[in-house]
């Protein structure tokens, strides 16, 4: 019986997408995805979390998202509007930076923003509700152990998370070809930063090292690792992004990701390696003395709802588009060319539906 997913030509070649007739509304309605409308309501929370916000910075807070703001709009304007050519090379790349670059550089943002938002900490009720719930706060049971080589192992952890993001990101969005999974990783990741960026504001903390700063007796003290660390997170930490860890969530991202994919490449060979390095990764969040351990929780719980829920979600989504004639979520990039002749998915290869995983072609990302 044939799947609705493979009748992608079928689709294309019998009639006209659906988003080409109408007006230019009703085509960028039609054509935006369960993530464009993810986006865009995070940053409809986080404009109205500044416009109320009561803390120092109020005003270039608004200014900051609101140029987020006109940045996503602009993009997806230009790419769901079909202002640029669907298919092309540059609609691809405009809509995928429009995306990345509007969530991911709003995290650098949120150093003024938090203190606009939210100007209190919870630290206290974090340890208070570790010591309730769990009987422990690792970060001080751990002390004992801290030393410079222990530290400077779980730093290169620590820092190897900014590898890692890079290494998954960039080719699956620039070079992936199959279509599902794109689209899987980008709606996960889309739902694990947005959500973890907007409960930053409803539970602001500053972590274990400055709420228990007195009670350590080992210093962390490392090597090359160790002070990067520090460095990366002076310069560029929000400072109070505590709940959910974010540096807990998003390798348990990509570890649940390559395992529900184990079956294609590269993905067989790293999930192993992601899996261990997600585990090293979120016990230095605590080592380190960033997070509580509730913080942790909070991160793996939003994965893994993220990894599950956001799969169900795109292959509903790809089967919906398919039926309805609306070009894919993602179409492969085609770097042979600047453009091309338009969003015809039969110009571009890749296998878009569930069938992978009974049995998957070799094909990348």
């Amino acid at each position: 019986m044939q799947h609705p997913l493979d009748r992608t030509r079928m689709t294309h070649e019998l009639s006209a997408p659906e988003a080409s007739r109408g007006s230019f509304v009703s085509r960028l309605w039609t054509n935006l995805a369960v993530q464009d409308l993810l986006i865009a309501v995070y940053f409809a929370c986080m404009l109205f979390a500044v416009l109320t916000a009561k803390g120092p910075g109020a005003d270039e807070s608004i200014r900051t998202v609101l140029i987020d703001i006109g940045c996503l709009a602009t993009g997806l304007l230009l790419t769901r509007g079909e202002i640029l050519r669907s298919g092309t090379l540059l609609h691809g790349l405009v809509y995928r930076f429009t995306l990345f670059l509007c969530v991911f550089l709003s995290y650098f943002q949120l150093r003024s923003i938090l203190p606009a938002v939210s100007p209190h900490s919870v630290d206290a009720d974090l340890l208070a509700f570790d010591l309730r719930v769990f009987g422990v706060e690792p970060s001080l049971a751990w002390d004992r152990y801290v030393t410079p080589h222990t530290t400077e192992w779980f730093a290169f952890f620590y820092f190897g998370y900014f590898f890692l993001l890079s290494a998954h990101v960039l080719p699956i969005m620039l070079l992936g070809k199959n279509r599902l999974r794109v689209a899987h990783f980008a709606l996960g990741i889309f739902m694990v930063v947005c959500t973890g960026h907007l409960l930053y504001m409803l539970v602001p903390g500053w972590g274990p090292y400055r709420q228990l700063a007195g009670q350590f007796e080992h210093p962390l003290e490392g090597g090359l690792f160790w002070r990067l660390v520090r460095a990366t997170v002076d310069a560029g930490g929000s400072q109070k992004d505590i709940f959910p860890s974010l540096h807990t969530a998003m390798p348990t991202y990509f570890a649940i990701y390559s395992y529900i994919h184990r079956r294609t490449f590269p993905f067989r060979f790293t999930w192993p390696f992601m899996a261990f390095a997600a585990s090293q990764i979120i016990v230095a969040t605590m080592f380190l003395r960033w997070h509580y351990l509730v913080d942790i929780v909070a991160g793996l719980t939003l994965a893994t709802t993220a990894a599950l829920v956001s799969h169900r979600i795109v292959v509903r989504e790809i089967a919906r588009r398919e039926r309805r004639g609306i070009v894919p979520v993602f179409i492969p990039l085609d770097w042979r060319r600047i453009s091309g002749r338009g969003g015809d998915p039969k110009d571009h290869d890749g296998d878009d539906g569930p069938r992978e995983e009974a049995a998957s072609p070799p094909d990348s990302c």
